[in-house]
């Protein structure tokens, strides 16, 4: 069905899942899709993309050694990291196995040529079931970000499309299509509009959820491949855990079982560090 921007997306969203795929580096943490060009993967809420000052593991590092084990490969392994997921966010990364996969993916991310659709749980309702929200965003030295109007001076342009998917105990489901990627944009344009996501506490929400995760999950990407040029939509199942009751009574006991654990401390015991 079409929303507010026009994008697409299933009204049934645990009805839209993900292929059988091959497992990362657990059992129950997906491959979303894997050529010789282009890598996704599942990210858990609570691990880093890319490494940082604290040194904690990350998902790049994890990519590479995957595919050095996978394929046996001698030395250095290139994976290129075209877009980032914030921390305590969980869903779909994509990555490129190749170099030439990844300027054109880079130039896809730069020319908004590709679609992005995430889920998020927000506290209260929207005022309208479906609107696009055009903002301006100043970036704190904390590191968040501040909303301003759209034009405010020392601002960056940030858009994005809503539309709710549900309503249930004081929280709505929206799936968000972003037409910027700034940082936080999600985040803090949804709060901006008294809907802050759920756990987002630096965002003004109620209570923060355990381990810090936050209700943002990066569900579904549309993009032409960058080598074969044919379209491509790769999805992310939504976690087990994530705060929504998803009611679906057809869903069998395996179908639970595919679905991927939320957070990066149910897998760090069980998964092989770099």
């Amino acid at each position: 069905m079409d929303g507010a921007g026009g994008f697409s997306i299933p009204f049934d969203v645990m009805g839209k899942l993900a292929p059988e795929t091959v497992s990362f580096v657990h059992d129950r943490w997906p491959v979303l899709y894997l050529d010789n060009h282009l890598l996704a993967v599942y990210k858990p809420a609570g691990l880093l993309v890319q490494g940082d000052p604290t040194g904690d593991p990350c998902l790049l590092d994890l990519a590479k050694m995957w595919i050095k084990e996978r394929y046996q490969k001698p030395g250095n392994v290139f994976v290129g990291l075209v877009h980032r997921l914030d921390r305590p966010v969980s869903g779909l990364v994509l990555f490129a196995r190749t170099s030439k996969a990844a300027a054109r993916l880079s130039a896809l991310f730069r020319e908004k040529h590709l679609e992005k659709i995430y889920l998020a749980v927000v506290e209260g309702c929207p005022e309208k079931e479906s609107d696009t929200l055009i903002h301006g965003l100043i970036r704190r030295e904390t590191g968040g970000v501040v909303v301003q109007h759209e034009g405010a001076p020392g601002t960056q342009r940030a858009v994005l499309h809503y539309r709710t998917l549900g309503v249930s105990g004081g929280r709505s489901l929206l799936a968000v299509r972003l037409e910027t990627g700034r940082k936080h944009q999600i985040r803090a344009q949804l709060a901006h509009v008294g809907c802050p996501i759920v756990g987002d506490v630096r965002y003004g929400a109620s209570a923060a959820l355990e381990h810090r995760a936050v209700a943002l999950h990066a569900w579904l990407m549309r993009l032409q491949h960058p080598t074969r040029k044919d379209p491509l939509e790769i999805i992310c199942p939504i976690p087990v855990s994530w705060p929504w009751p998803f009611q679906n009574p057809d869903e069998t006991p395996l179908h639970h079982a595919s679905r991927p654990l939320w957070h990066w401390r149910d897998y760090r015991h069980h998964v092989p560090l770099p």
